[in-house]
């Protein structure tokens, strides 16, 4: 395989989205799901960009293949940078040859050893979850991601809301597991690829707003190549601020969904030609 799954060039007016989840991490829909949808609806290319999961693109390649939608090699990497989360996007490396395999294996390791020492502690408190299996169904009817277990307490009814099951898993040992982020960003390098700030306008808890004033200080110590500016949850006031900084730096910029495939959460048509100059990077010709 390679960084992409089929030979591509677009048109400026191209449909694009690089940022999108199955549930081989987060996401609601297994990837035949969410393949078949983009193919319906007319996407020109995509990155399906799981968290901390690189073993899954060439599958999901192969499945677009059948479709003949362009599906650009891409992860959202869990990293640390001075105590400060950033998830990372990366873009344009072969999912069967880098050096980001070892990170996301290790990262993906800890984080489910977590999960299932969190549910042992649940369990032992008194919680009982009889439905696990139906509630994990999407999973095969096991735990894979930490929020699994906020999920089986919302499910049946212990909590009301997802803050509430945050803090009882938090409570029961939950702890997050980040890749260094310097490191990374290497690793990704050494494999060819792009690193570029996911969502860095987010402001929600336990999400670290990246303001021009951080991402100076970031850029001193890493050598990123760019920020997601355009995301669901970033204020047009903070896209025209994003949009002036990459211009100003001749950074990159990506254009995502951030799709869930959850209402409201869906994939996103962003015009080819704002995320040229990265397409470009990662051999998408767009003309």
């Amino acid at each position: 395989m390679s960084r992409l799954n089929i030979p591509v060039t677009l048109s400026p007016d191209a449909s694009i989205d690089l940022h999108m989840h199955t549930n081989f991490s987060d996401g609601r829909w297994p990837a035949q799901q969410l393949i078949d949808y983009l193919a319906n609806e007319g996407f020109d290319l995509v990155s399906v960009t799981d968290h901390d999961r690189v073993d899954t693109i060439a599958g999901i390649q192969e499945l677009a293949a059948e479709k003949n939608l362009p599906v650009l090699a891409g992860v959202e990497m869990s990293t640390d940078w001075n105590g400060k989360m950033g998830h990372m996007l990366c873009y344009g490396f072969d999912p069967e040859d880098n050096f980001l395999r070892d990170i996301t294996e290790s990262v993906v390791r800890l984080q489910l050893e977590n999960t299932y020492a969190v549910h042992d502690e649940l369990l032992r408190r008194g919680f009982s979850f009889p439905r696990e299996e139906e509630v994990l169904a999407e999973n095969g009817g096991k735990l894979r991601r930490p929020a699994d277990n906020g999920r089986l307490l919302r499910e049946h009814g212990y909590v009301a809301d997802w803050q509430t099951s945050l803090r009882m898993i938090r409570e029961a040992g939950f702890r997050t597991i980040m890749a260094d982020m310097a490191q990374t960003v290497e690793a990704a390098h050494r494999s060819g690829a792009v690193c570029l700030i996911a969502h860095p306008g987010r402001r929600e808890q336990n999400f670290t707003f990246y303001g021009v004033d951080l991402l100076d200080q970031l850029r001193a110590e890493i050598p990123i190549d760019g920020i997601e500016v355009y995301h669901p949850y970033h204020s047009p006031e903070i896209v025209k601020a994003y949009l002036e900084y990459v211009h100003k730096h001749h950074l990159l910029l990506s254009t995502g969904s951030d799709s869930h495939s959850i209402p409201g959460r869906m994939p996103v048509k962003h015009r080819a030609e704002i995320s040229q100059r990265l397409l470009e990077r990662v051999d998408v010709q767009v003309k």
